[in-house]
């Protein structure tokens, strides 16, 4: 287990020139932060988001503090059509050499709802759309291998939440066609799948043999645009003037900057000594605040059969060959 500086800060990260990285959910919020950090860094950014207006002015944002000019990838995370899109593009725009797959885009808390493929909505984004975008982009984050120098292998950085620590997931009824429904328990199951497929997808790059790290973090409790976005998801006014207003405060009173929650995924995806499936998150009381330390994997995210389970079940939903077999 890699030893982590109590007080990691940006300022750490070492030079990232000549290496190029994929960030989704980049037009704002943590994903947006992130893509700045490393652009500011040297590294070449692609932004993957699903609204080519929004993904625009964040290009424009990144642009100002960047070395290398970033580029847009149209990114719908719950339309599998447009995540084999994103993926082709990405393939054609890399040249298959992807040093760094950071999978940070989500959907919080929203009502019940399907993605355009038929699956729950926060199970379907949250991890269904990153497993497949990660599997199809695997040639190209292989290709980037050997590269670089030492220390330097291309990552997959998986973001989950702390909301994994209440999630269940249910391999007979991920979509909740048969439980009943609830927004806390379905981000907290699609939480937990980020969680136990980043554990997994270690699992399956060590036995292939691939030398490519799958890191998870989790950003604790910031403040960022997902809070304001499950507002919004909810069609009562009255209802979603009261998650609002319930948002501010609990943000007022215990979040911590959009700066600081970038801090564990930008440590996992570029801190020397980061090994593949370490977990990093804030080192503050419950972890939901402070600087990145690596941190103990939930138990329910760490056995085998939870990981071949879930793999072989987002296989067989998505229809995408699994990247390594």
């Amino acid at each position: 287990m890699a030893a982590v500086t109590a007080k990691w800060t940006e300022d750490q990260i070492p030079d990232q020139s000549g290496r190029t990285a994929l960030v989704t959910g980049a037009n704002s919020g943590l994903g947006l932060r992130t893509a700045q950090v490393l652009a500011a860094k040297g590294a070449r950014v692609l932004i993957a988001c699903r609204s080519q207006e929004r993904g625009e002015q964040a290009a424009r944002g990144v642009a100002a503090v960047a070395a290398t000019k970033p580029e847009l990838v149209r990114l719908d995370l719950a339309d599998l059509s447009s995540v084999r899109s994103a993926a082709e593009r990405t393939r054609e725009l890399t040249g298959d050499s992807l040093d760094l797959l950071i999978n940070n885009a989500g959907v919080m808390g929203t009502p019940r709802g399907v993605t355009k493929d038929g699956f729950e909505t926060q199970f379907g984004t949250n991890h269904l759309g990153h497993a497949a975008l990660t599997w199809l982009l695997m040639p190209a984050v292989r290709g980037a291998a050997g590269q670089h120098g030492e220390g330097e292998r291309p990552r997959i950085v998986t973001v989950s939440s702390m909301a994994a620590g209440t999630g269940r997931f249910d391999l007979d009824d991920p979509n909740f066609e048969h439980r009943r429904y609830s927004p806390a328990a379905a981000y907290g199951q699609a939480k937990l799948a980020n969680q136990i497929f980043a554990i997994e997808l270690d699992r399956r790059l060590r036995a292939a043999g691939d030398d490519i790290l799958s890191v998870a973090a989790h950003p604790g409790y910031t403040r960022s645009q997902l809070g304001s976005s499950m507002a919004r998801s909810y069609g009562n006014r009255l209802l979603r003037t009261a998650v609002a207003t319930g948002i501010r405060i609990g943000e007022f009173a215990l979040a911590q900057t959009t700066r600081m929650g970038t801090l564990p995924q930008l440590y996992a995806a570029t801190a020397p000594g980061v090994a593949s499936g370490e977990y990093v998150g804030p080192n503050g009381p419950r972890g939901m605040r402070g600087h990145p330390v690596i941190v103990a994997p939930l138990g329910r995210a760490l056995p085998a059969e939870s990981g071949s389970g879930l793999w072989e079940l987002t296989a067989r939903l998505t229809g995408i060959t699994p990247d390594p077999a």
